[in-house]
């Protein structure tokens, strides 16, 4: 691909997912800008387990050993009630066999910053906010709410839950009457929650978490700006839910203790969205992460389909052969028809992970089943989790690891073909 062929991509949004591609882009020397409307990026969320499926990314990447120095190395995940009783432990040690990588957890702030850190700061403009984008054959404008006006081949949303890039496009097709009733819907939530970073805790007075199979669960966070989800009605809901116990320290510990060692600033009121939304593009314009699969938290996807979401978009604009619409919408529906699949899955599994707590008949059931599933079919489970096992087609190949051989993308598949047809050589 020439230089004057390659498409210039404007990716809305620093999320995690919005990084995550310009890392990437980065990488493949696409050119590229990342617009956020923040003036700073505050990830939310106690901590974010990636899973052992994205290692050989960071390391195609260079940063897998900086990942590994700044994770903590996980291999169950448990249920526990208020009473400190003990309702499932799920073993993922299988997952080192089958990939040849462990599992870890991160803290989600120090992720995010390594992956901001692969992007040059010229590349990225924090405090702007998208107004209004225009679209023509040959170009997409993003124009901001102080002037600003941002000029490339393809539109990333990659703006979370309440995306501002999805509302315009949506709009525009309703008006058009080509999009679907589904979409129209608001996004439906069942329940609310606080989400929040504790200062370090002292391991002899919260002695569980010196158990080697503690673990962290990811929390996702909504930006809807209102009365209903701002500082005090964060604060109103911390009020109400002082008191309630927790299984931590002592037995007599209760929420009220994990907020007093919270900095207020990073607690927040969100609600727990989950939908999929049909439409993941249009035009020039294309949806990454939250913007157009919501999942429950109770799985720990989120971030991980978002990333994954980039990883796909990145290996297909490398392999484009011009910015034309045409290429452009192609490479849309390739990149659908691939991730949409996905994100039921990950939709699905991220369901079932939050009966597991729920308090119905059918919540009893799916933990019964969970306890008493047997191991050779929680492996079966736990190979399907990691048979996916994509690669970026433009980077240097690492070494296979692991029982499973991987089944790759074909937007992987296709991305090597396209950089050996290039380079005239094998990636190795």
């Amino acid at each position: 691909m020439s230089g004057e062929s390659k498409p210039t991509i404007l990716i809305v949004g620093a999320g995690l997912g919005g990084v995550m591609l310009g890392a990437l882009l980065e990488k493949a020397d696409i050119p590229y800008l990342i617009v956020e409307r923040a003036t700073t990026v505050k990830p939310l969320g106690s901590a974010l387990a990636v899973g052992p499926s994205m290692v050989p990314v960071f390391e195609q990447m260079g940063i897998d050993k900086e990942y590994l120095a700044l994770g903590k190395r996980a291999r169950y995940s448990m249920f526990i009630k208020e009473n400190q009783e003990k309702l499932l432990a799920l073993d993922y040690c299988p997952m080192d066999e089958f990939t040849g990588y462990p599992g870890f957890i991160v803290a989600r702030p120090l992720f995010y910053d390594l992956l901001l850190n692969q992007i040059p700061t010229s590349k990225i403009h924090f405090g702007k906010r998208i107004d209004t984008i225009l679209e023509t054959n040959d170009k997409v404008e993003a124009h901001t709410t102080t002037g600003e006006t941002f000029v490339g081949d393809i539109l990333v949303g990659a703006d979370g839950a309440y995306s501002s890039v999805r509302k315009g496009l949506y709009e525009r097709l309703k008006k058009e009457g080509r999009l679907p009733e589904s979409d129209q819907e608001d996004l439906p939530f069942r329940c609310t929650c606080l989400v929040g970073q504790t200062e370090p805790l002292d391991l002899e007075v919260y002695s569980q978490l010196k158990d080697p199979r503690s673990a962290e669960e990811e929390r996702t966070a909504n930006d809807a700006e209102n009365a209903e989800w701002g500082p005090s009605a964060t604060q109103s809901m911390m009020d109400k839910t002082r008191g309630f116990p927790i299984h931590f320290g002592d037995g007599k510990r209760t929420l009220g203790d994990m907020f007093d060692k919270t900095p207020k600033d990073l607690i927040s009121k969100v609600s727990l969205e989950e939908k999929i939304f049909e439409t993941w593009s249009g035009g020039r314009t294309v949806l990454l992460g939250d913007a157009c699969h919501k999942l429950n938290p109770a799985g720990g996807q989120g971030a991980f389909t978002a990333m994954q979401d980039a990883m796909t978009l990145a290996n297909l604009f490398y392999a484009m052969s011009s910015p034309s619409l045409s290429e452009v919408q192609t490479t849309f529906s390739e990149y659908r028809a691939e991730r949409y699949p996905a994100a039921v899955k990950a939709f699905d599994a991220s369901q079932t992970l939050s009966m597991l707590t729920g308090k119905n008949f059918g919540s009893k059931v799916a933990l019964f089943v969970a306890q008493n599933l047997p191991d050779f079919l929680w492996r079966q489970f736990v190979k399907k989790m990691v048979v996916s096992r994509s690669t970026m087609g433009f980077l240097k190949e690492v070494e296979l690891k692991g029982t499973v051989v991987p089944v790759e993308a074909a937007s992987s598949v296709k991305a090597r073909e396209v950089y050996r047809q290039r380079h005239g050589t094998v990636s190795v």
